[in-house]
């Protein structure tokens, strides 16, 4: 049996033209800057985003890793929001990378209170940790995909300049935000100093991220990719695949969006659910009856679909590409048949 899978869009496979283009691909020895295809890719990503340079990682989580590592020193402070990626899903690599601490501030929809910010911000003294970072997350994935505005980015850019502190921004899905706000994703970015973003998500490359920023935090950045063991050889294979992404994958992410919506205008009637509206692909749904979100998992995967929680009380479904409008009506079954069981 086939599954329609909606616990990421991670699942998604390559296209056939990305495919062609791995074959194709012209390569060199990356270690040596000698790889054309990666050297292009990273040179537009970095165009795309308004930035200086770009440095091709294997992953989001190596990207922001490497972008802490090379804005911090060890004992230093990062603000950045209780639930973000950084925090909650990357190993504990900020401490034991970087030698870090985090300053959590609880946000509302990923963002951060201003003000909460503000008070956060260590003075200079001897008993301090230094402040050298701050994070922000576009689209939020704990909060349920959803987008900061411009507004509260500047807002957020505009402090930290008061204070002549760094903004790193975990763009993982950075153009997802870009089609809610309308805009271009270097709009977006122009109120980071750095931006790390996924390939591997909804433009459905098989791996890989690209972290962008000023030339001299790329060319450190790319020492520090080398101490977590990410230097690459003839990565032009995968590269080759971004190229395809950047050029023909962004667009369409808007039908992931409106599969999503199809979802929630479902799920939001079913009683025994309360359901966010989704600004991008992201669906966070709400238990509100005694049953855990596994026993829910459990029992749709028996009819065919699959999903995740964010927690105990939490599911979460993630449209994508290899999800069709079909495959959404049938999950649409799944769950209502589920829901009468579990009811």
């Amino acid at each position: 049996m086939g599954f329609i899978d909606l616990r990421s869009d991670t699942v998604t496979k390559p296209t056939e033209e990305m495919r062609k283009a791995m074959y194709s691909a012209e390569v060199g020895d990356d270690g040596y800057g000698e790889d054309p295809t990666v050297n292009f890719l990273e040179e537009k990503a970095a165009e795309i985003l308004g930035k200086e340079a770009g440095l091709f990682v294997v992953s989001g989580t190596m990207g922001n890793q490497v972008a802490l590592l090379t804005w911090t020193r060890p004992g230093d402070e990062v603000i950045l929001e209780s639930e973000s990626h950084i925090y909650y899903y990357e190993a504990g690599g900020m401490a034991a990378n970087s030698g870090v601490q985090p300053f959590l501030i609880d946000g509302k929809d990923g963002m951060m209170p201003i003000e909460e910010i503000r008070k956060a911000i260590r003075p200079k003294g001897r008993v301090f940790p230094n402040t050298s970072l701050i994070v922000l997350e576009n689209t939020h994935n704990r909060a349920g995909g959803k987008v900061l505005p411009l507004g509260y980015m500047k807002e957020v850019y505009e402090l930290s300049r008061e204070h002549n502190i760094p903004i790193h921004l975990d763009g993982a899905r950075i153009f997802n935000a870009a089609i809610h706000l309308k805009v271009s994703a270097k709009e977006i970015a122009k109120y980071a100093d750095s931006v790390m973003f996924c390939l591997s998500k909804g433009l459905s490359c098989p791996m890989g991220s690209l972290l962008v920023g000023p030339k001299e935090f790329i060319e450190e950045a790319r020492r520090k990719r080398q101490r977590l063991g990410g230097g690459l050889r003839q990565a032009g294979v995968v590269a080759a695949c971004g190229i395809v992404a950047l050029e023909k994958m962004i667009d369409r992410l808007e039908e992931d969006h409106e599969k999503a919506k199809i979802l929630y205008e479902f799920l939001k009637d079913m009683e025994i659910f309360n359901v966010e509206r989704p600004d991008t692909n992201i669906l966070k749904v709400k238990i509100k009856i005694n049953k855990k979100a596994r026993e829910f998992l459990a029992e749709f995967k028996k009819y065919g679909l699959l999903a995740t929680s964010f927690d105990d009380e939490t599911l979460r479904f993630v449209t994508h590409k290899d999800v069709s409008f079909e495959d959404i009506e049938k999950a649409k079954g799944i769950i209502y048949k589920v829901c009468k069981l579990m009811d």
